[in-house]
């Protein structure tokens, strides 16, 4: 039986990639066409699954980044295992600006008596995450949730967040409609969900808008191999597909 939680996080941060993409495919297929021709289009159950690819991470040198990318390979090579990739959202998130850039992790968090760590750092946390506000069945389409601490409208058009299922693990969402909101501090939101929710959610359940992160495999007939160029220079992409 596959296991979907406990997975090791992609380190995206380290490996430096100069661009990300994040997809959903495979959510409808053609149904015959109408009178006119047109095909008809019909919504699958699972409403299609989440890809990310990474690209031109910056490897150059000999140094971590290609013990850390063989690791990779060692992994995931097969499609069988599994790993986190997170969606990194930073910059346009529903964030707050703190010291002039849009913070989706406050650090420096002080113990109570107000001293830090002995290195000098302190505790962290996420600045805006989510709890869900009615219970929702798998498959949902439909999802309620109240957010804390947003610095703009969340949803006015659409934020990627996840959850963490018992069974199924970290899973990327996004909404495609704002079905409504209510009027207070921290409202709670009802939204049209992509893709449906891989496993039912209770009342309670945090969601994260942080750095949200979904668990995936290599797809089939992809690998993760090492090679370079020149003095250890390399500029490699990896692809990953939700894991099922």
């Amino acid at each position: 039986m596959a296991v979907y939680i406990n997975q090791p996080m992609f380190p995206v941060d380290f490996l430096r990639p100069k661009q990300a993409r994040f997809d959903n495919p495979g959510s409808g297929f053609d149904g015959g066409v109408n009178g006119v021709g047109e095909p008809i289009s019909i919504e699958t159950s699972g409403g299609g699954i989440i890809t990310a690819t990474y690209s031109e991470m910056v490897l150059e040198g000999p140094d971590e980044r290609f013990e850390v990318l063989n690791w990779l390979g060692a992994r995931l090579n097969g499609g069988f295992r599994f790993i986190n990739v997170p969606v990194v959202n930073d910059k346009i998130g529903p964030f707050p600006v703190i010291r002039g850039t849009r913070r989706p992790i406050i650090t420096g968090i002080p113990h109570s008596d107000g001293s830090l760590f002995s290195d000098g750092s302190g505790y962290s946390q996420a600045s805006v995450y989510g709890e869900i506000a009615e219970d929702a069945a798998l498959n949902a389409g439909i999802l309620s949730m109240r957010v804390y601490g947003a610095a703009r409208g969340v949803f006015r058009w659409s934020d990627f967040f996840s959850i963490s299922h018992p069974t199924k693990g970290w899973r990327v969402y996004r909404s495609w409609e704002l079905l409504d909101k209510t009027d207070e501090e921290n409202p709670v939101y009802r939204l049209a969900l992509a893709p449906p929710l891989r496993e039912a959610v209770a009342v309670g359940t945090r969601v994260e808008l942080a750095r949200p992160r979904c668990v995936m495999k290599l797809p089939k007939g992809v690998t993760i191999p090492w090679e370079y160029s020149g003095w250890y220079s390399s500029r490699p992409t990896v692809q990953f597909t939700e894991a099922f």
